[in-house]
């Protein structure tokens, strides 16, 4: 979408082709963060942020990784991107001033570098808010997303505090109203709202789009390639006169590609994804079959997250993006002992997920609190007090145990290993200390906590029984193995040559950031500052 507003407000006549029959992707059920340093909104609330900086940031993670041309031109363009989108489309961002870096100890790390998007009334689309992709119902609270951020606080303080209790309230009242008037929620936020900005824009500036229209071939022989098009019945042959681009969101659910790209899927671990069922890796063939280089040598083929699976016959998920911070949380391993700083991001959170686990087995761990917690925070899809949890304890998607020990037996680790970890962990998470992985050290690890809980943000004994436990796997919030592109986002052949009218964007082209996750977002700023220079270089 960013693409295709940036080349037809520069007077290009635009296609935009979507497979499935909704418009949106993974970005309509993300939350909605875009990494974008040195971005002027951040300038103007105040925030003094360098590219420099922000380069030798990248650089510190992804080391030899990072393709330095492609990292120079996104920090370049990145302001550029948010300047011109809100001078020129309906897409509004907000800064997240206080959001800090994932990984503030190393060298170039900032705060304020992650946008958000102001929410939107679905109403503005009029007929067309049916195109709209909703959001994940597991991410939703009774169909209604809360906004990442302040908001998502307020709920949490609901009943603790009467500011967020009336915030809670009017926002609820809200919600309860459009749908006994008009049927559904109309108030849109995270990347739901910045979804439906995009497709707004794309109708008022009368961009004609075609649903339920898989790509299924690409043609790239001479000045004008050409994509076959399943469109209303036919096959239709599209000439486009300045060129394709590929957004298709990735390769999250294409078995074929995980088996090749992902580590854990070779070895025969699980994978569950958030993403759209539709995103199964039809760029990256695609932009192959035509001459396209597939770059794996990254430092990780995708955002890792741990997911929890509510229903194993729908394989639905939970990312667990907000929880694991709290105070009165653990993660062990197999064997009943911790294994990580809760509290560092979901990237971060799955490879200590996989090197806790002994050579031959299938990647998991577990979730673990006690009724306090759960009850202050909810649990993954079980959400806190006032509502139940039975429904997840009947679904088995809950354990509950009214002893360590006893909970241990249901988890099938060993009950005095656990006890001992439970005990250890307890004697010095009362003082908010935790000598074993330090957690509540950095100031992402105290953003995430809860800044009402003293001495330590994300550090409680779990003491109040019964203990609760989730199992967690490894899922991803989008792919980061795909085509290699230049910093015109052309795709690129084995001999480093563009091939001839083919770009790629968003999950289908290889990570710009080397495959690591440097802050909330970096997934889709990349994205969409592709998406802009992909368009502007077509036009």
């Amino acid at each position: 979408m960013a693409a295709a507003v940036t080349a037809r407000l520069a007077g290009l006549d635009v296609l935009l082709v979507e497979k499935t029959d909704r418009i949106g992707g993974t970005t309509a059920l993300s939350g909605g963060g875009l990494w974008v340093p040195a971005n002027p909104l951040a300038r103007a609330a105040g925030v003094e942020d360098d590219v420099d900086d922000a380069r030798r940031y990248v650089e510190s993670l992804a080391g030899n990784h990072v393709d330095h041309p492609l990292l120079d031109a996104f920090l370049t363009a990145g302001p550029e991107m948010v300047s011109f989108f809100h001078a020129n489309t309906d897409v509004r961002f907000v800064s997240a001033t206080r959001f800090p870096d994932y990984h503030p100890g190393r060298p170039g790390a900032g705060t304020g570098r992650t946008l958000l998007t102001e929410p939107f009334d679905s109403r503005e689309l009029g007929e067309a808010r049916p195109m709209l992709r909703e959001p994940l119902r597991q991410m939703t609270l009774g169909g209604m997303t809360l906004a990442s951020g302040d908001e998502l606080w307020h709920f949490l303080r609901a009943s603790r505090s009467a500011r967020s209790a009336l915030y809670v309230a009017r926002v609820m009242a809200r919600h309860q109203l459009d749908r006994m008037r008009y049927g559904y929620g109309t108030r849109l936020t995270n990347g739901n709202a910045l979804a439906a900005r995009l497709l707004k824009t794309l109708l008022r500036l009368e961009v004609k789009i075609w649903r339920r229209a898989p790509v299924t071939e690409l043609s790239v022989d001479g000045d004008s390639p050409e994509a076959l098009v399943e469109h209303d019945g036919a096959q239709v042959r599209v000439e486009a006169r300045r060129g394709i681009v590929l957004a298709c969101g990735g390769f999250p659910h294409d078995q074929a590609l995980q088996q090749r790209l992902f580590p854990h899927v070779r070895t025969g671990s699980e994978h569950a994804s958030p993403a759209p069922a539709g995103n199964q890796g039809d760029g990256l063939r695609l932009g192959e079959a035509a001459g396209g280089l597939v770059r794996s040598d990254l430092a990780h083929a995708a955002a890792w997250v741990p997911v929890s699976v509510i229903s194993e016959r729908e394989r639905s998920v939970f990312p667990h993006l907000v929880d694991r911070q709290k105070p009165g949380f653990i993660a062990i391993d197999r064997s009943g002992r911790r294994f990580v700083n809760e509290a560092e991001s979901y990237h971060a959170f799955v490879p200590a997920m996989v090197a806790a686990t002994p050579p031959g087995m299938s990647v998991l761990a577990y979730l673990v609190c006690d009724q306090r917690a759960i009850r202050k925070y909810g649990l993954g899809y079980a959400k806190p007090w006032p509502l139940p949890l039975g429904p997840h304890l009947k679904s088995g998607y809950l354990k509950r145990g009214n002893t360590p020990e006893e909970l241990a037996a249901h988890l099938a680790v060993d009950p005095n290993v656990f006890r001992e970890t439970i005990d250890r962990f307890n004697a010095r998470a009362e003082v908010g200390q935790d000598p074993e992985f330090g957690r509540g050290s950095t100031a992402y690890n105290k953003f995430m906590g809860d800044p009402s809980h003293a001495p330590n943000p994300c550090l409680a004994p779990l003491r109040t029984p019964p203990y609760y436990a989730v199992c967690l796997e490894i899922g991803d919030l989008g792919t980061f193995a795909g085509l290699k592109v230049d910093a015109h986002a052309r795709v690129l052949d084995r001999k480093g040559r563009p091939v001839g009218g083919l770009y790629a964007v968003g999950n289908d082209m290889a990570s710009v950031l080397g495959g690591s996750y440097p802050g909330a977002g970096s997934t889709l700023g990349p994205a969409m500052v592709f998406g802009f220079l992909a368009g502007r270089h077509l036009s």
